[in-house]
């Protein structure tokens, strides 16, 4: 099991343009529907708590692997999750540099632009949706999206009005 928590998230983090919001689909996927290690509804859950403790997006793989492994999954889906990135990160960045003034370089920041933008929206999608899209979902997502753009409140206070209308609706 530890093996596997370590494969998956290794693969995610290679996959992760744009950051969590961007492999939260197929997260979801391996996590939920590939490995049974959680309920749809758990995961929304470890995500909402990895999103109002303080820290980075990154904790949920820290919750997951807690929660299928224990102390020491959480240590092995954190590692996994961060240190192939990082390593990728640190030769990409030294040939990204190299070709600072290419006119490919730029072609392709904004060809990725694009297409970091749709895998947060579908991340957005697989976490409004645990139990599949219906007026509910489709309610909170919208009112909680409203809320945002009209007002100044902090996100958090968001989070938690969606957790409550949630309960009544749900």
């Amino acid at each position: 099991m530890l093996l596997d928590l370590v494969l998956w998230f290794s693969l995610l983090s290679l996959l992760s343009i744009g950051g969590m919001s961007s492999i939260m689909p197929e997260m979801q996927r391996i996590v939920v529907e590939i490995n049974h290690w959680v309920t749809p509804a758990e995961f929304t859950q470890l995500f909402a708590v990895s999103q109002a403790a303080p820290g980075p997006n990154i904790l949920i793989t820290s919750l997951i692997g807690w929660h299928v492994a224990g102390v020491a999954g959480s240590l092995a889906a954190l590692a996994a999750m961060t240190v192939p990135a990082s390593v990728l990160t640190w030769y990409v960045s030294a040939a990204w540099d190299r070709f600072r003034d290419a006119p490919w370089r730029a072609v392709v920041q904004r060809a990725l632009l694009p297409v970091t933008v749709g895998l947060v929206l579908s991340g957005g999608y697989v976490l409004a949706t645990p139990h599949g899209l219906d007026w509910r979902s489709v309610l909170i997502a919208g009112a909680s999206a409203a809320a945002l753009f009209a007002t100044r409140l902090n996100p958090l206070w968001l989070l938690a009005g969606g957790g409550v209308l949630g309960y009544f609706l749900f």
